[in-house]
Parts: C-alpha cells; structure tokens; sequence
C-alpha cells in the first residue's frame, strides 16, 4: 500500500533532474486560488489534457477556470518520453470485442486525428516545441520480430506506409546490435512535452482560460453546479473536467473515489546524456525517429534537438524508485547503443503514468456534467490532446465521438487498495520472465 505522502514526494524528487525542466524558462508562477468564482466549466489538472480541454472550451465562448495542485505540466505531461504514436497501448484488441468493427475503425481514426491535432495546434499558437515525424519499432528476439511483422502489417492494412528490416539490413533503420528487426512509419514522431505542454497553456490563457496553480482541489460536490473547492477559494461551475490521472485523488481523496481503483500509478524513468557528436547520433538512429521496442517492460528512446540521448525504461509497479537508478539505466543504454556506454550522463529523472487494467483509454462521465479522462496508459502525448478536443464536443452536446471511447468497458485492478499494487508488480514480475524468453 502506498500513501499520498509517499507518492506525491516520489514523484516530486523524480523530477529534481529533468532534462525538460532544465531546457525552458518557464514563465513567472501562476497565483494560487484565493477567491470565490462562478464559470462555465471547472477543469482538475493542468496537463495535456486538461489544457487541451481547456482550449476548445473556451474557444466555444465559455467561461473557463484551471486549478492544478503544482505547476502547468509538472506531472507525467511534462516528463514524459515525449513519443506521439499513432493507435492505443492496448491495442485494437479491446475496441473490436467491445465495440464492433465500426466504431473499432472510428477508434483508430480518432487516434490519427490525435497526431494532427498536435501539429494543428503547434501551427495555430506558433508552439516551438522541437516536433520530429518518424518513429521506429523495433523487436530483440525471432519471436518478438514475428509480433512485430503482424503489428506492421496491421498498419499496412491500415493504410499506413510501413519501412520494414530484418537481419543485417535493421541498420538502415536502426544502428545496434541488439535489434533483429524494425519497422519504420512516418506518423508518429517526437517532441519537447514540456514545452508543448507549456505552448498549450499559453494559447488557453490567450483564449481566456484562467489557471490557477498550487491550487489543489481536496473536495468537490456534485449536483447541478458543481462546487471545487481548494484550501483557499472555490469554483462553481456547471461542468467539471477531471484530468488529473493518477495524482488526482493524492491530492483530493473524496473528489472521485470511485475513479483510482481503476487505474494504477507506474513509475518510468529517463536518463539524459551529455550533448553528443551529430554525425554519432546521426549514425545511430539515422531518421532522427522515435524508437520502443515491442517488449512488455519496454525500452523508448530518442535523440533530443541538442544532440543529447533520451532513454527511458525500467519502470516500477511499486511507486518506489529503483535502487541505482543511474547505473541500470546507462547498462540498459549501453547494450542498446555500445557506443554510449561511457557516455557523461547530465540528466536522470522519472514520474508516474497512469495504466488501466486492460491499457485503453478510460474517459466517462460522472451523473451528468462531470467528465472524467484517465488511462493513457504511456500514449498519452497525442491522446491527451484528442480527449480533450472530445470531451468539449460533450460538453457542447455532440457527445458521439466521446461515448465510442466512454463505452469501453473497464474493471478494477483486483486485491483493493492494501494488495493491488503488490498484486500487480507479481504479474510485471511474470511479464518480464516473458520478455527474455
């Protein structure tokens, strides 16, 4: 069993090192709530989804307020491996059994949308955010490789133009020893989270959206207004928007309890290196893509606009750091890429994520005008965005394109809140037996 200290102090002390916070200047720090105000919505969490939220609400002319516990994108939108990818971490698996193979195929469509919305927006606001197209799966054994064939063929049905290598000719793609196999599409691709997430709060506040952070919501009472309250002001407000993963009920246990159980909070971690030589880095990843392996405990990976070696992995299903951090991930590094392997390391730092049971996105509605939007489950960086973008179609009365994600169907992680976290590190446990198999 963690508890709110332990957790909310982890993940503070992860992001002590950050390459992302270290590379901006981020603006003066907002005020934190100290008043009484009366809006349209009321939006928990400045993260991707709750600024993209946020935008469209208010470019529908409605009156909207942000509170967030920390900063704007302090949490896993401002420390993540910055990977846009097209589709969902679950895969199509949950939409077509649930769904139908027409709003599975909606599903998908949606999830494209996501990646051009991204880019829509960097246009639109003028978001200088370091956006990269290209992205590399790649497979370290034959029958990784062979999971991997059927998932890029899925996308080449998909109408997506794959590259694929196997054997001797992965280099072209991929330069390391560890790979048998890659394949190489164009659609998805990388950027800075931070300061996409900090572009997106900008164009808000232009939009009129104000944002409050240090303004942790402890308590909200439903009805037909809605009142979020912090320790020193409140917000009423006709719709909510709770988008505040798994760190929202750290910080308001009674604001949806009935949301944690069904999602679990998962600790990634990322070492930065020192600026390399761009003709290394060139080499290596030649396309200047995004890499993650097909590994159930993956490894992602890829080259920051300063020539410097992102490389996340090693996560915990315990909220509790690993032991020597550094040193595991520089081996990890270092089987990847050998010619990294006595590479200066500048940065180490990490967060949680939030996973749902079976790692689809997990978005509904609590009575009639509080929405909620949980379960990224590691594609984040482009679903946040679109969850957004839906849930201000809701809010608007065009609810169709949310309700074919809100009609998944999810369950509780089992064993409560005493054994559901050891419960689960048990099954990453077997997992990971798997993947070196």
């Amino acid at each position: 069993m963690f508890t709110r200290t332990s957790l909310v102090n982890s993940d503070t002390q992860l992001n002590q090192k950050s390459y992302y916070e270290a590379s901006v200047q981020r603006p003066a720090p907002l005020p934190p709530l100290e008043e009484a105000l009366d809006v349209d919505v009321v939006v928990i969490g400045a993260g991707f989804s709750g600024l993209s939220a946020a935008l469209e609400l208010a470019q529908q002319g409605l009156s909207v307020v942000v509170l967030e516990a920390d900063r704007i994108g302090s949490g896993a939108s401002g420390r993540n491996g910055g990977q846009a990818i097209v589709g969902y971490a679950s895969g199509q698996g949950p939409f077509e059994e649930q769904l139908g193979a027409a709003d599975a195929q909606r599903a998908w469509d949606m999830s494209l949308e996501a990646i051009d919305l991204i880019d829509a927006r960097i246009a639109e606001h003028g978001i200088d955010c370091d956006r990269v197209n290209g992205y590399v799966y790649v497979a370290d054994s034959p029958r990784k490789a062979g999971q991997l064939r059927d998932e890029m063929e899925g996308l080449q049905k998909r109408g997506m133009a794959v590259d694929w290598a196997e054997g001797a000719d992965v280099s072209r793609l991929i330069h390391s020893p560890r790979y048998v196999a890659a394949g190489r599409e164009e659609r998805s691709g990388h950027l800075h989270p931070l300061k996409y997430a900090l572009g997106l709060a900008h164009a808000a506040q232009a939009a009129g959206v104000r944002i409050f952070e240090h303004s942790a919501v402890t308590d909200l009472q439903r009805g037909s207004t809605l009142v979020a309250s912090t320790s020193k002001g409140q917000v009423k407000a006709r719709f909510g928007v709770l988008a505040g993963n798994c760190m929202l009920a750290e910080f308001g246990p009674r604001v949806a309890p009935e949301l944690a159980p069904r999602i679990m909070p998962v600790g990634t971690y990322i070492i930065g290196t020192a600026p390399l030589d761009p003709t290394l880095c060139a080499r290596l990843i030649p396309s200047n893509a995004a890499v993650c392996d097909n590994n159930f405990v993956l490894d992602y990976f890829r080259f920051s606009a300063d020539h410097r070696m992102l490389f996340g992995g090693r996560v915990s299903y315990t909220t509790r750091t690993p032991t020597n951090l550094e040193a595991v991930m520089r081996q990890r590094m270092g089987e990847v890429f050998p010619a990294l392997a006595d590479v200066p390391i500048e940065h180490v730092w990490g967060g949680f994520v939030d996973i749902s049971m079976n790692r689809a996105p997990d978005f509904g509605r609590l009575g009639d005008n509080l929405y909620y939007l949980q379960g990224f489950s590691g594609h984040g960086v482009a679903l946040t965005g679109l969850a957004g973008k839906l849930v201000a179609e809701a809010v608007a009365g065009q609810a169709g394109r949310f309700d074919v994600v809100a009609r998944l169907q999810h369950r509780r992680f089992p064993g409560g809140a005493l054994l559901r976290t050891p419960s689960l590190a048990l099954g990453m446990l077997w997992h990971r037996l798997r993947d070196v198999l």
